[in-house]
């Protein structure tokens, strides 16, 4: 029996404390008579990391993209702390996302693809009543071919934020690593991706879930509240 408790989406939690009090730790408390450039990126990052490795360890589940994030901000923090070239801050920031997207095109080509375990899955949808509604209509082929659209969907969403955080890093982040500087840009670029990256990326992701919902609806005559899992 697994006693995991079930997960809940926390956005506002997660806004605060992976994007807001990172950045102003950055750009407030990186001074030398603070907590210095070292002591405000370790704080920092200490934030995000503690937080995904709480949630995983909760939770105890795989999460991919979990993992990801979590990978992301022990980059970054090297970067910042091995005083590397900033450009490697660029190319981690584009880095995650197309990995992200290039796993959902890969996994088409697996028995488990991404994008059923993101949009079309048990947790959200009744897959059992629309599989079989399907069936019946004879539309099953039908479908295939639109959920293999609405891949190509996630995985552009994702090339635009891997183009979207290479071009924010570059325009931002331009003082080198291990300084004053550094910190506050990060902290602004941190700042900044929330609207300009994270906030189109949602809507281009509920977009593409409208676009699944509405082919699931036209393949089965299902109503969104049929389709949805009854809580």
């Amino acid at each position: 029996m697994n006693s995991s408790p079930a997960h809940k989406p926390r956005p506002m939690v997660d806004l605060i404390v992976s994007v807001i009090l990172p950045s102003v730790i950055l750009m407030k408390l990186s001074g030398e008579d603070k907590l210095g450039v070292s002591g405000g990126l370790m704080l920092a990052l200490a934030f995000p990391l503690g937080w995904g490795l709480f949630e995983l360890v909760k939770y105890r589940k795989f999460n991919f993209i979990a993992l990801l994030g979590l990978v992301s901000v022990l980059l970054t923090g090297s970067i910042g702390l091995f005083e590397l070239d900033n450009k490697w801050l660029a190319i981690k920031e584009a880095s995650i996302p197309a990995i992200i997207g290039i796993a959902v095109l890969v996994s088409t080509f697996t028995p488990y693809p991404l994008v059923r375990a993101l949009l079309f899955n048990a947790a959200i949808m009744d897959v059992e009543t629309i599989q079989k509604k399907l069936e019946e209509n004879n539309s099953v082929k039908i479908f295939e071919r639109k959920l293999m659209k609405a891949t190509y969907f996630v995985a552009g969403s994702f090339a635009f934020s891997a183009t979207m955080n290479y071009i924010l890093a570059k325009w931002i982040v331009t003082s080198p690593a291990g300084t004053e500087a550094f910190n506050e840009e990060l902290g602004q670029m941190t700042l900044y991706s929330y609207p300009m990256i994270a906030i189109p990326s949602m809507v281009m992701m509920m977009a593409i879930f409208y676009y699944l919902w509405r082919s699931i609806h036209k393949a089965t005559g299902l109503k969104l509240e049929d389709l949805m899992v009854k809580k």
